[in-house]
């Protein structure tokens, strides 16, 4: 089964008095790994063993997606109060993905398996950067939408509770996706196979 992980770095937080800007910046990149064979079996084999480590479990996937996500906020503190005055959220995502490098001498059973594989692994990765812009915007809103206390160590602490919460949904969000997507691997994967082979002998 396909059960592609993500690694997620932990919100890093400056603490400022000087104003920021509140437009959330958002990036994406790609990294590549190369995958040799050419037949389907050395191809799935060669997926699983060349594809990216991850530190926190140890082992290969055919995909990652890598995510950063830190926040910058300045306090306006006043002689009654402290309140947010501005939130800056920065989402930096690279996706890991696999390219063949023997798609030249493969067979066609190996070529509909890799763009089988290839786009299934590429979707998914790209629904993890999905899922990490969608719980920026959230922790952004939810940062904004903050309402002042009494003085500033109360409103920073605030600021980190908030901030916890939105970070563990994050990370049980994107959990519960790849629990999903493996639950339905293989199921998918032979869908996906026919309609292509069927695609394959129309063209041919």
């Amino acid at each position: 089964m396909l059960a592609i992980r993500l690694a997620l770095t932990v919100l890093v937080t400056c603490l400022g008095t000087q104003a920021v800007s509140t437009e959330p910046l958002i990036s994406k990149s790609y990294s590549y790994y190369s995958v040799s064979g050419q037949t389907s079996t050395e191809l799935e084999r060669e997926l699983w063993r060349s594809g990216p480590e991850l530190a926190e479990t140890g082992t290969r996937h055919p995909g990652a997606t890598r995510i950063k996500m830190s926040r910058t906020i300045s306090f306006e503190e006043t002689p009654d109060r402290c309140r947010v005055s501005n939130v800056s959220i920065r989402l930096e995502t690279n996706l890991t993905l696999p390219r063949w490098t023997d798609q030249a001498k493969a067979d066609r059973k190996a070529k509909l398996v890799w763009l089988t594989l290839s786009s299934d692994i590429k979707r998914h990765e790209e629904r993890h950067a999905e899922i990490a812009r969608q719980w920026s915007r959230k922790l952004e809103n939810a940062l904004k939408g903050l309402k002042p206390m009494q003085d500033c160590p109360r409103m920073q602490a605030k600021v980190e509770a908030v901030s916890k919460t939105i970070l563990e949904k994050h990370s049980a969000d994107q959990d519960r996706f790849d629990r999903v997507e493996a639950a339905s691997f293989e199921r998918r994967i032979k869908r996906i196979l026919r309609y292509k082979a069927s695609q394959m002998r129309t063209d041919g």
